[in-house]
């Protein structure tokens, strides 16, 4: 009996969990519209591999841009490009509290779904804290990795709601 309610509580909250996004966009949090740039990391010169991360919040939507640097290779010659390379995606997002969750997909350099290739495909789940925010700098914890995120500002963006990934 309590293998079958621990069942069905569990479908429960996967059905729930599962909401269909608005087609259109929401304003999102004001003080995160524009772009921020992380401009380096503490030590970055001695680590084996880092990650700088570009933030383009457009109302309730994130497009990353992630510039990968590495020192082993541990990917196929084809796609290791003497360790510095690029990878993109788009989410929506959300604040709760002092946490920003994203949820969206991997894509290639024009926004496009990738759907295999070189680096990371599929689904995009960043998960940060807002560890402070001015308006000129944004510092992000991410929770699956212990090194914050430092950036500026580096243009401002009005949000002005439209139908999802219209450019």
């Amino acid at each position: 009996m309590t293998a079958c309610l621990t069942l069905l509580a569990s479908m429960l909250f996967l059905i729930s969990s599962c909401v269909r996004h608005s087609e259109m966009q929401t304003e999102g949090a004001d003080y995160l519209q524009g772009v921020w740039v992380q401009d380096s990391i503490p030590h970055q010169a001695e680590m084996m591999d880092y990650t700088l991360h570009e933030f383009k919040f457009i109302c309730d939507s994130v497009y990353t841009t992630m510039h990968v640097h590495a020192k082993t290779q541990r990917i196929p010659d084809s796609c290791y490009k003497k360790g510095e390379w690029t990878e993109h995606a788009k989410a929506v997002y959300v604040i709760r509290g002092d946490s920003l969750i994203a949820e969206g997909i991997y894509t290639k350099e024009n926004g496009k779904y990738k759907t295999a290739g070189c680096y990371k495909t599929g689904t995009y789940l960043p998960r940060y804290r807002v560890a402070y925010h001015s308006a000129d700098s944004l510092v992000l914890e991410s929770r699956f990795d212990q090194r914050p995120v430092v950036l500026r500002k580096t243009q401002n963006i009005s949000c002005v709601p439209k139908r999802r990934w219209e450019d």
